[in-house]
């Protein structure tokens, strides 16, 4: 073992009660311990830890692999035996401790070398193990989102479903909402022609202002159209706010299903993609941000809960279609009877007249002065404010010419206030009578509609049977056809 490290262990102490051996190294490998013992007694003299003369010195002579780094003139010397020569021959080890360190090196590097087979086995172990575990939970994930595809298409179609029959729910109630609003507008007609009777009758002055059978059975007939007319109206805000409330569900359905459409094209991107794929990346930190809003349970809650609201506004729909259409029916019979009532009471009341000419006449040649009364003042007033211009002219210059007077000229004299309570005072004047003349002008235009009020009535009044028989029977000549009041043309 020395002879393949090349090197001998140099031993300068020895043991008590050891004996001499032949195999301990040599005493030093220098050469100037050979050449000079007396160097080497003397300072082995003062050694604290000399032998005792008790012990016998042992001596050992180099290997050929020690010497063969030696001087020649060290292998050839005859070593002299002195007493500090003996005290460096005593070994450190036994040789008992030596192969006790080898065996224990042995060991040591057996024991090492099972350590890292243990951990290259583990470890391939641990590699195959987890790269198992990797292929498996990413199978596993992709069957999630194979399956969470396949939840996200059926929730598809039952929206699809929905939407369909909500589109086709809306429509057909969109097509009453147009009947029940073309038969609103003809009632229209009605109720004018009614109205026009009652303000032509209520034209007529004196005992014509009777309230007879007709003038009740036109109240009525009134009251009626527009009590049909409320309900009509009712239903109409009804069929506006069921097409709201529509609308809204199918909004929500399309809302959840363009949202399903994203979610479905995101997770079959996912569900595609692989290892191999392009595109993948590092995304530090994503797996513990937590952006979702829902869980399974509530996500599919939400869909079907959306489905429920419009299965519920559809069937809240088809009950108003329904409520409409008797609705129609209803108004349509009403309207009918009371047109016939009060054609009866016309016929029967022709024959009663009264003529307001006179008075009629009287009034408006009244009327007529008064207007011509009127804008004679209302020329008189033009002139007076053009006839204010020339000397509020003539103040203004000469407030402006004064202005020009040099330095301590510009005295606020008597004149000057004059001059300035003059201007004040002009445009009082012109102010009030710019007042009185569109007061004037006012009562002008209020007797400009007084004369063609009282010329309409006067036409109105002038024959009480033209009034009956010409202006509201011919009126009522014509009536909507049951067809048109509820609403089909």
């Amino acid at each position: 073992m020395m002879e393949l490290l090349g090197s001998t262990h140099t031993a300068t102490y020895t043991r008590p009660g050891m004996k001499s051996t032949n195999f301990l190294p040599a005493i030093s490998t220098m050469a100037s311990s050979y050449k000079n013992p007396h160097f080497v007694m003397s300072q082995s003299m003062y050694l604290p830890w000399r032998p005792s003369s008790y012990f016998r010195t042992a001596s050992a002579v180099p290997s050929i692999g020690v010497t063969s780094r030696i001087s020649p003139d060290l292998i050839q010397a005859k070593v002299s035996r002195f007493p500090s020569n003996r005290t460096a021959l005593f070994a450190r080890y036994t040789p008992v401790d030596w192969l006790k360190l080898n065996h224990k090196n042995y060991m040591e590097s057996e024991s090492s070398r099972h350590s890292a087979e243990r951990l290259r086995v583990d470890t391939a172990r641990l590699i195959q193990d987890k790269e198992q575990l990797t292929r498996k939970t990413q199978s596993t994930t992709s069957k999630n989102i194979g399956e969470r595809l396949n939840d996200i298409v059926f929730w598809k179609s039952e929206l699809n479903h929905e939407i369909e029959n909500m589109i086709g729910e809306t429509n057909a109630l969109a097509e009453v909402k147009k009947r029940l609003e073309r038969a609103l507008a003809e009632t229209e007609g009605p109720l004018q022609v009614a109205r026009e009777c009652l303000y032509h009758r209520e034209k007529r002055m004196s005992v014509d202002l009777v309230h007879d059978k007709v003038e009740k059975d036109l109240i009525q007939e009134v009251e009626s159209i527009k009590g049909c007319q409320e309900r009509m109206r009712c239903s109409l805000d009804a069929a506006n706010s069921q097409l709201a409330s529509n609308r809204a569900a199918q909004h929500e359905l399309d809302r959840d299903i363009n949202d399903k459409l994203i979610a479905h094209r995101i997770d079959d991107k996912c569900h595609y993609l692989r290892n191999t794929s392009d595109g993948i990346s590092y995304f530090h930190g994503v797996e513990n941000i937590d952006a979702t809003v829902s869980m399974p349970e509530s996500w599919a809650k939400f869909t079907d809960n959306n489905i429920l609201r419009s299965q519920n506004e559809r069937a809240a729909s088809a009950k108003l279609r329904h409520d409409i259409e008797t609705l129609l029916n209803t108004t349509s019979n009403e309207m009918w009877n009371h047109f016939n009532s009060v054609n009866v009471a016309f016929t029967n009341r022709l024959s009663e007249v009264a003529d307001a000419k006179n008075k009629l006449q009287m009034h408006l040649a009244k009327t007529l002065q008064e207007i011509f009364q009127t804008e004679m003042l209302i020329e008189a007033l033009k002139k007076a404010i053009r006839d204010k211009e020339s000397p509020l002219k003539v103040a203004h210059t000469r407030l402006d010419e004064r202005t020009r007077r040099p330095n301590v000229e510009l005295c606020r004299d008597s004149t000057q206030l004059r001059l300035v309570s003059e201007v004040r005072e002009i445009d009082d004047t012109i102010q009030r009578l710019r007042e009185r003349l569109w007061e004037a002008e006012k009562t002008l235009q209020m007797l400009v509609n007084t004369k063609v009020t009282l010329e309409h009535d006067l036409s109105i009044k002038a024959n009480s049977l033209f009034i009956d028989q010409e202006k509201c029977m011919s009126m009522r000549k014509s009536f909507p056809s049951t067809p048109r009041l509820v609403g089909y043309t």
